[in-house]
């Protein structure tokens, strides 16, 4: 991917092995930007496709998670591409506006989940293509941001998911981050018009790390750095904002729908506080150890502006509130909104009879 024409703009240091700028200067600055007021983050790197035809919504709807047949026009929302075993492989975020379907991706996964869609065409009228090389997403964050797409003569879609289009692109409003004061509008705009677009909305520039420190503390999750191989919808926030339950079959779904009936997954994503004593923040994957035995894995870590050095990790259910923990040599604890949830008495009752039937079958 080429570099984005926003990193010849004053301060910008571009991320690590990326396309965009990590900072413009003073990330921790722009991470207070984007809390309290409005700034525009360059997130150019992701993947873009778009797939047209009469077919797209029904043909969407029996390949993902995502209850989407009745998508109404200028709307959007989350889905999810499963393994048959049910563990995640795609995610997307999408936007259904004027006949054709946009959706954009973590970097780099596009080219595969174009080839998933291709094999999965069939006869259908669908014409699925990667159109990264001509569409860009930018997102303006912050409590202040519909004050400046308004001054900027642009829309600012009142609901989550909700889709506008523009000259040429569109406005999609998504949740807020942050501590959910930080509103969130994506624009898809034209590559060529990335420079013309910042200019018209005079926002500040704020860099990835600043969105990514906000995106952490809200607990949205990213696929690849936040999950892994084994990863399951029922484990994330996803199961809320990027599955139907109750939709018809699609691939993965007994996975989804068996844990979701017995309630308890094999791990939990929570908020980890480290003591931020090292200089280096941990790799996503880092172990997460309960004295010396495995019990997770560190996905995002982020230096906030307030909270200073938070997580995301997955870590195993049977991991309590209080226990010690360490990532990559700091010590680490779970955030107290993190509790797991508790579970009902017929959830707990299903359970037991599950694992009865387990021990039955066992000692056979």
């Amino acid at each position: 991917m080429k570099p984005s024409p926003l990193l010849a703009r004053p301060g910008a240091v571009v991320v690590e092995g990326g396309a965009v700028a990590a900072h413009y200067g003073d990330p921790l600055r722009e991470q207070r930007l984007l809390a309290a007021g409005a700034g525009l983050v360059d997130r150019g790197d992701r993947d873009v496709l778009v797939i047209p035809g009469a077919d797209r919504l029904t043909w969407l709807h029996s390949i993902t998670s995502q209850h989407l047949d009745r998508l109404g026009d200028a709307a959007g929302s989350e889905a999810l591409v499963l393994s048959p075993n049910g563990h995640v492989e795609h995610h997307l975020v999408l936007a259904d506006l004027g006949g054709t379907t946009w959706a954009d991706v973590e970097p780099g996964t596009g080219t595969a989940l174009h080839a998933f869609l291709e094999r999965m065409r069939f006869m259908l009228r669908v014409e699925p293509a990667l159109v990264t090389e001509s569409w860009a997403v930018l997102s303006l964050v912050g409590p202040k941001a519909t004050e400046v797409l308004v001054a900027a003569g642009l829309p600012a879609p009142e609901a989550e998911y909700a889709v506008t289009a523009t000259a040429a692109g569109f406005v999609r409003r998504m949740p807020p981050i942050g501590d959910g004061a930080a509103t969130v509008f994506d624009l898809m705009v034209p590559r060529g018009d990335i420079d013309a677009v910042v200019d018209s909305l005079a926002a500040p520039l704020a860099g990835f790390v600043a969105y990514e420190a906000l995106r952490v503390e809200a607990r949205r999750p990213r696929l690849g750095v936040d999950t892994d191989h084994r990863t399951i919808p029922n484990e994330l926030p996803w199961l809320h904002t990027a599955v139907h339950l109750e939709k018809g079959c699609y691939r993965g779904q007994e996975t989804v729908a068996r844990v979701h009936n017995l309630g308890r997954p094999p791990r939990r994503l929570v908020l980890l506080h480290l003591d931020g004593v090292s200089e280096v923040l941990a790799e996503p994957g880092t172990p997460v150890l309960a004295g010396t035995r495995e019990v997770g894995r560190a996905g995002s870590v982020v230096r906030h502006h307030e909270l200073g050095v938070i997580a995301l990790a997955m870590v195993k259910q049977s991991v309590t509130m209080d226990a010690s923990l360490t990532v990559a040599g700091s010590t680490a604890a779970i955030d107290p909104e993190d509790a797991p949830p508790e579970v009902d008495d017929t959830v707990a009752a299903a359970r037991d009879r599950v694992r009865a039937v387990r021990s039955a079958t066992i000692g056979r």
